[in-house]
């Protein structure tokens, strides 16, 4: 466990608040082209079947993609030429229905020091445009600006604003108007100063021109295939805005999806009193 660790599991054992960073999953929510949606149903309902002493019970049956609602993508995820992370062969990889290495029960909990990047903020913006490709001179503004020097293992959330956008599925998807988020530059920033997570609060966590949609997905290759970098998505950040702050303690726990390629996450802030 590292300082940073150390010190966020203090603050949470001294009562710290706790903000919400994840998105409740629900029926017609915005996901990913790319991906299979949620869909949940009760399969039993009260009174269905109705025990001696009078109680009953009710269940559901939920079927969803991996990549649906806040989530972390798994580093078998995304390959390039054929490879996944560390060279792995990823049609080798894959026989069988599901991934023998790399899979969604390999990304780890996390529990450390987050840095809250809100570009929206800086340009004096609500929500960034469309296509805006959040640069590495912007992520250094805000360090500066907050006296924050980046450590090994920090978890960088970016908020663009466009989350603003998320009861209107066809807006936040952004097909036509284009996506905000980190550029080539910021995510080679990201690496060069050791993050092991970046997250954003958007459906692809990089920039997505316009008219362009998931057609190519460059900063992926790079963090999850060359870097090892897991990227979460869909965050929810407008309460976290509000807290006015930089750094965090950042906590994560994903589903121990057995050979899969991401999972559903309930990410939070731990904000110090």
């Amino acid at each position: 466990m590292t300082e940073n660790d150390q010190q966020t599991l203090f603050a949470i054992l001294a009562g710290s608040r706790i903000v919400e960073l994840g998105r409740p999953l629900y029926n017609g929510m915005p996901s990913s082209p790319n991906h299979p949606g949620f869909k949940m149903a009760l399969m039993r309902r009260h009174g269905d079947m109705v025990r001696a002493d009078g109680s009953s019970a009710s269940n559901e049956i939920i079927v969803t993609g991996g990549h649906v609602g806040t989530h972390v993508d798994a580093l078998a995820h995304v390959s390039y030429q054929g490879q996944l992370h560390g060279g792995i062969d990823a049609a080798k990889a894959q026989t069988g229905g599901r991934f023998s290495v790399l899979g969604a029960e390999h990304t780890p909990p996390i529990l450390g020091r987050g840095l809250f990047f809100d570009v929206a903020k800086l340009h004096g913006r609500d929500r960034l445009d469309g296509g805006y490709a959040v640069t590495e001179e912007d992520l250094e503004m805000i360090l500066e600006g907050a006296g924050v020097t980046p450590e090994e293992g920090d978890v960088a959330v970016v908020r663009t604003g466009w989350g603003q956008l998320w009861d209107d599925p066809t807006a936040y998807t952004g097909h036509d108007s284009g996506v905000p988020g980190i550029s080539l530059g910021a995510a080679h920033w990201f690496v060069e100063h050791g993050f092991r997570a970046v997250g954003a609060d958007t459906t692809a966590c990089e920039s997505i021109p316009p008219g362009a949609g998931h057609a190519l997905l460059p900063v992926h290759k790079v963090l999850l295939v060359d870097a090892g970098i897991y990227i979460i998505e869909h965050l929810a950040l407008e309460d976290m805005a509000r807290e006015q702050r930089v750094t965090f303690g950042f906590v994560m726990a994903p589903l121990a999806i057995l050979g899969g390629t991401g999972s559903p996450i309930r990410p939070l802030a731990v904000i110090p009193q």
